[in-house]
């Protein structure tokens, strides 16, 4: 599976791992991905996604089912049927 957030978008970053003889190679920033379960009690279903930390603290913020209206809205393919 790849790694990028289902709901959010986010996925690896390149950049520089910096030595301390300052000798820069390149390297990639992962993100902080979490697979979990949810529950959707508008549509009384159980989901499972991999999304990053950043979306489950808007999950939080929002509830789930409205953070998924709002991409669907923005056209975002969440892979979620509302």
């Amino acid at each position: 599976m790849s790694k990028v957030c289902q709901l959010s978008g986010k996925s690896a970053m390149k950049g520089n791992k910096v030595s301390h003889s300052n000798v820069k190679t390149i390297r990639k920033f992962q993100p902080n991905l979490q697979k979990k379960r949810f529950y959707i009690p508008e549509v009384d279903r159980w989901v499972t996604l991999k999304v990053s930390t950043h979306a489950l603290r808007t999950i939080d913020k929002l509830g789930l089912y409205a953070y998924l209206k709002e991409l669907n809205s923005k056209g975002v393919d969440t892979g979620v049927k509302l």
